[in-house]
């Protein structure tokens, strides 16, 4: 018998809190207890071999019969979810797999006080070790598998003890975050996001150029997106200038990657400033060498002209897609070698162009230089923050670096190191980069881009985008911000993604062409001041929903949570129809007509619900939702039904109710016609100074809702000024309108006297 805290081998068994999650467990199978103040129950899985060789596959033991969801990349540079039952089912590069050890489905509430037998989850995070990194994958047997990979020929001496962190317990995100937080005690390598910085930039609307103009991108086409989304009445307050101003060129005997709407992946970067399309009166194969025709001419224009707050510009973690031209940075010639286990889910075109090619890899000792020297020139022009993409090439490249973790952790410390001197609101959004080299060596970085792209033109990719990015957020939001990536505004499934977007707790950003935009739509999301009414967490399926397939099985809604300051909200979709076919390998629409579908929503979807409510508060909760615009009184533990057509959606505000003195009931909605109405609601009191009285602070402009049992006596704002109202008997939703208020992020003062 090997044991951990609350977790042990017996008699071929991994026993989990009494539970046995996997059977037939192999006898080199070892179980290290967790240390940690995060973690009551855990242990580290490793195993007994001669630790040789720079790529071994070691079996634990069989999962059959239980549910599990888990995260893998299905892409180079991608993860996504995959449900199912049995070790089979689970895919090369899972780098995250939560098990159902008792079912979850009713949040134990088995009896009328809720106190069921309790769910059980059981998480698997594979991690880092030395020079190595394990990820899991099934076999043909049912067994659960751990893949240790180095990444370098020469790299091929383990230790092996600590391949696998397993932990459990009765709620499944406290036991994924604690997860989380001991690997980082463990590993000392990568902090947990709520230690980091967030960026500002995630709290304003923005506009990126990629979708709009692709690499043809000029200062022209950013002063005309800008000036497109001003006149309609929604200014950007950041913008993100994507691939397309730098100065790259291509091998003379380089062979182009030719493709609609994409980079030329055979070019490399041959200096760090832009190209003549951001100089003033630049002309192609001229430059002037005067900063001030630069970049920071466009940057200083927009800037001023436009109220920007923050301008960001792309680049690749190696310059550019084929790196730095050979000789600058002491950048020489490699060439990618990908996994196996990369390779088998999905061979990838960029891959193999860089790969032809060949890649300009700067000296992992010098690229503190080169970093530094690239931030230090773009802070001087102004620019305020970069989105660092291609990041996962790096696993390619360690033969010769000392493997693939090493030159990861080297590049990301140097990386972090500029970006910290430069951009001091902590500006960088990763990019490309879901794999757990990169994940495990980040302490600053505080934003990463959650799932594949949002392609325009692709329908099967728009309901598998809301779900990957979901299930990928269960994994991801320990480490960063999930950002859910541009969109168009004005697209057969703008709403949808803009729901989404509403509930995700991210940045809100378009990648509109100029003139192409749905104003109405983006004033569901955006405020007058150009900010946002940003959740507080990164959004993730409800408890309900892990092991459910939102996406296959004809039968199931997705749900995301997540948390305002005084209230939850819940987005519901139906993403049924279409899926990444692992034959094909590639997004495919499977049902052309997948059905209506009916699901329930109840209070305790908000997970974290009782964090925000009143110590006092009983369990039960007002429901608004956005589209239907019905005001519901749920009273615990009670259930509204959800109905939904392909590819509809409807958002949810769920407030905690309040008893007050006088026997009367109250809840703060907020802004009804936003998508996330209560992140309006900045502060609320209740009868500090006399009874039956709640004071508000509220951001915003436009219908303000709350729900009252009887109606109100009278309504004041901002001290004096007293507020027609509108109140409605049968459900008790009462109405105020708020002026459009002249100071940025103004906070208007509102007080109920009941």
């Amino acid at each position: 018998m090997t044991v951990g805290a609350g977790i042990t081998v017996s008699d071929g068994n991994l026993v989990v809190l009494g539970n046995s999650i996997l059977s037939d467990v192999h006898d080199n199978i070892v179980i290290t207890p967790a240390a940690g103040d995060s973690l009551t129950n855990g242990g580290f899985i490793g195993v007994q071999s001669d630790g040789v060789g720079s790529r071994r596959v070691f079996p634990v033991g069989k999962l059959q019969g239980l549910r599990f969801m888990c995260s893998f990349r299905f892409k180079m540079w991608w993860m996504t979810q995959r449900m199912g039952s049995c070790g089979q089912d689970i895919p090369f590069e899972t780098q995250f797999l939560i098990v159902e050890g008792q079912n979850g489905s009713h949040f134990g509430e088995g009896s009328e006080d809720g106190a069921g037998l309790s769910a059980l989850y059981v998480v698997f995070l594979p991690i880092l070790e030395g020079d190595f990194r394990a990820v899991l994958q099934g076999n043909e047997n049912d067994e659960l598998e751990i893949c240790l990979e180095s990444g370098d020929p020469a790299v091929d001496g383990f230790e092996g003890s600590h391949l696998v962190l397993v932990a459990a317990g009765s709620n499944p995100f406290d036991v994924i975050t604690n997860a989380v937080k001991t690997v980082e005690k463990h590993l000392q390598t990568f902090s947990h996001r709520e230690k980091k910085k967030m960026p500002d930039m995630l709290n304003w609307f923005g506009w990126c150029t990629w979708d709009a103009f692709y690499t043809d991108v000029t200062a022209e086409g950013v002063r005309q997106g800008l000036e497109s989304l001003e006149k309609g009445g929604i200014p950007p307050k950041f913008v993100i200038i994507d691939d397309g101003w730098q100065s790259v060129g291509m091998d003379p005997t380089g062979i182009e990657f030719i493709a609609d709407n994409t980079a030329n992946f055979a070019s490399r970067l041959t200096q760090i400033k832009e190209n003549h399309k951001f100089q003033k009166n630049g002309k192609e194969g001229h430059r002037a060498e005067d900063p001030a025709m630069g970049l920071g001419h466009v940057v200083a224009e927009i800037k001023e002209k436009h109220y920007l707050k923050y301008v960001y510009v792309w680049h690749a973690i190696t310059g550019y897609w084929g790196g730095v031209r050979p000789g600058i940075y002491e950048s020489k010639m490699a060439y990618p070698i990908s996994s196996p286990s990369v390779n088998s889910n999905e061979p990838c075109d960029a891959l193999t162009n860089i790969t032809t090619n060949g890649l300009g890899l700067v000296n992992p000792e010098k690229v503190f230089s080169f970093y530094n020297e690239l931030h230090s020139y773009l802070a001087s022009a102004g620019i305020d923050g970069v989105k660092v993409d291609v990041q996962n090439i790096l696993e390619t490249l360690g033969a010769g670096h000392g493997g693939r973790v090493k030159l990861a952790q080297k590049y990301h410390k140097a990386l972090e190191a500029s970006i910290s001197r430069n951009f001091p609101d902590n500006g960088i959004i990763s990019c490309m980069s879901h794999n757990t080299d990169g994940l495990y060596s980040a302490k600053r970085s505080a934003v990463i881009r959650a799932s594949d792209d949002f392609w325009p033109r692709d329908p099967a990719s728009h309901t598998i985008h809301i779900a990957s990015v979901a299930y990928n957020t269960i994994f991801l939001g320990e480490f960063m911000q999930p950002d859910w990536d541009m969109f168009h505004s004005l697209h057969p499934m703008a709403e949808y993604h803009g729901a989404a977007r509403a509930v995700g707790g991210c940045a809100i950003y378009v990648s509109d062409k100029p003139g192409h935009h749905n104003f109405n739509l983006l004033k569901k999301l955006v405020l007058s001041d150009g900010s946002i009414l940003r959740a507080k967490l990164p959004g993730r399926p409800t408890r309900d929903c892990l092991f459910s397939d939102p996406a296959r099985d004809g039968r199931s809604l997705l749900k995301i949570w997540n948390l305002n300051d005084f209230s939850g909200v819940v987005g519901v979709f139906n993403c049924q129809g279409a899926g990444w076919c692992r034959v094909r390998k590639k997004n495919l629409i499977h049902d052309e007509q997948p059905g209506t579908i009916t699901g329930v929503i109840r209070a305790k979807d908000v997970d974290y619900l009782p964090r925000v409510a009143d110590d006092e508060w009983n369990g039960d909760a007002i429901v608004y939702s956005h589209l239907g615009g019905e005001v519901v009184y749920l009273p615990k533990n009670a259930s509204i039904p959800v109905t939904l057509k392909s590819r509809e959606y409807e958002v949810f505000t769920v407030v905690p109710v309040k008893t007050l003195s006088n026997g009367a009931t109250f809840a703060p909605i907020g802004l009804l016609k936003m998508f996330n109405s209560g992140g309006a609601i900045k502060e609320l009191k209740y009868e500090l100074e006399r009874n039956a009285t709640v004071g508000m602070k509220v951001r915003g402009s436009g219908t303000f809702g709350i729900y009252s049992s009887s109606r109100p006596k009278r309504i004041v704002v901002v001290d004096t000024e007293e507020m027609k109202f509108e109140y409605e008997e049968g459900s008790g939703l009462t109405t105020i309108e708020l002026r459009t208020p002249e100071e940025e992020m103004y906070l208007w003062n509102i007080t109920i006297e009941l």
